[in-house]
């Protein structure tokens, strides 16, 4: 492949009422044939996002909202459609916003490198879908759950050994042997 793709640095600023700093980051390979929705995918994917019924919203420096049409009962005055929109319409530098799921504004800067990559040469692998390749910081999740079954009370105690419970599959899973 040719240094044809983009590099998009992807920044979590804000979500669920809450400003992140440092900033958890990823940065994606994408070619610019690829749509803002597969873009958006993408992100989610690589934020950790698992409940994906959410709209998506990007805006671009100019404030044109770019959103799926086909998910979108009332789009933004002046939107185009992320299904049909591809990334041919960044160039290097451009910086853009991404929000995932209107409730809680899961916002992220994104930001196109100044050169243009091959997903070869960054992640040693043929790719046809926007994908990581590099990425930072702690994710917070989704609905700001703790551990599975968190309803928001204490935190369960932390037993003197977390792995005791665990099928010896590899040699330090298990209670510990003496």
């Amino acid at each position: 492949m040719a240094r044809t793709w983009l590099s998009i640095r992807v920044e979590l600023v804000s979500g669920r009422g809450e400003d992140y700093w440092p900033r958890p980051g990823r940065i994606l390979a994408a070619a610019r044939s690829h749509t803002f929705e597969q873009l958006g995918t993408a992100i989610d994917l690589a934020f950790a996002r698992w409940d994906l019924a959410h709209l998506r919203l990007f805006t671009l420096a100019d404030q044109t909202p770019i959103c799926s049409f086909r998910t979108w009962e009332d789009t933004p005055d002046g939107a185009v459609d992320s299904d049909r929109t591809t990334l041919n319409r960044l160039t290097p530098g451009d910086q853009f916003a991404y929000v995932f799921d209107m409730g809680d504004d899961w916002a992220h800067l994104c930001t196109v490198a100044d050169h243009r990559i091959d997903p070869l040469d960054e992640l040693g692998l043929a790719v046809t879908q926007p994908t990581p390749y590099r990425g930072w910081g702690d994710l917070p999740d989704q609905y700001g759950r703790r551990w599975d079954g968190d309803d928001g009370s204490a935190a369960p105690r932390r037993p003197s050994n977390p792995l005791a419970d665990l099928t010896p599959i590899l040699p330090w899973w298990g209670p510990r042997r003496r």
